[in-house]
């Protein structure tokens, strides 16, 4: 979007705010928001329709209140303000989508990403055992989630079979043109979801919904300590540039967070 290859297809009216995840206190409800006070604790996905001038990069930010829920307490604010996108997406891949269910193997590419950890954890707390592909210097923070790495690369269909042989009963994709490499890491008939690849045949794309329950369900899963959300930087208001490059850049293990004081 910062870069215009949507202009087709979003409507926008500048000056755009970017950000759609926010974590922060409340300031002054609105009349019609009883369930809210001064001082509350929130977080939100706060995208609209429309690319417009209500994005999250700013002191003070105006949204419906069906955007926000109250933020765990287990997650520093820095960790709250990553986990509403990464979060819903993971949840509703997991959770609906593909509706993993108890003693099934969900095998999930990118397992050390923003999604794709926050998909391992979410997939455990329902009791499945997860796989997880990520790169070599990555496999101790998958393990440490609790799902069992293997690495990409030429073979990764074979690393996924020699831990699952039958293969898994479901994947999920959040890593763009891996899957035609690993079809045979899936037992027949596994259900199959991505956030990376659109109308692959098989294959159901995930799209982010903002979803009051869904946003209380993760932050359940926070305050029982099944949750965690890691965060690679954070930057200033004033070097949001800088945190826009670091993002575009790549290398940044786990989310980055513009912190205002």
């Amino acid at each position: 979007m910062q870069a215009g290859a949507l202009d087709g297809a979003v409507d926008t009216y500048f000056p755009v705010i970017p950000g759609w995840d926010i974590a922060g206190e409340v300031e002054r409800p609105g009349l019609a928001t009883p369930e809210f006070a001064p001082g509350d604790e929130v977080i939100g996905y706060i995208r609209g329709d429309v690319q417009r001038a209500h994005g999250g990069m700013a002191e003070l930010v105006s949204t419906d209140a069906r955007t926000l829920v109250r933020k765990p307490r287990a997650l520093s604010f820095a960790g709250a303000a990553g986990l509403p996108l990464a979060g819903l997406t993971a949840y509703q891949a997991v959770a609906h989508v593909l509706d993993v269910q108890p003693g099934e193997i969900l095998l999930v590419h990118g397992a050390a990403g923003g999604v794709g950890s926050l998909a391992v954890q979410i997939a455990q707390s329902r009791g499945a055992r997860v796989i997880g592909t990520a790169s070599a210097q990555d496999h101790d923070y998958v393990r440490d989630l609790g799902a069992e790495p293997v690495t990409y690369r030429e073979g990764v269909a074979d690393r996924v079979r020699e831990l699952a042989p039958g293969g898994a009963d479901v994947v999920l994709d959040t890593v763009d043109g891996v899957l035609s490499a690993t079809a045979s890491a899936a037992r027949p008939g596994a259900r199959i979801a991505s956030i990376a690849e659109i109308g692959t045949p098989g294959v159901t794309t995930v799209f982010c919904r903002m979803s009051q329950a869904d946003l209380t369900a993760l932050t359940g899963l926070a305050e029982a300590g099944q949750l965690r959300v890691r965060v690679g930087a954070t930057y200033p208001l004033e070097d949001a540039a800088d945190a826009q490059r670091a993002l575009a850049a790549g290398g940044t293990n786990g989310k980055v967070v513009i912190e205002i004081t």
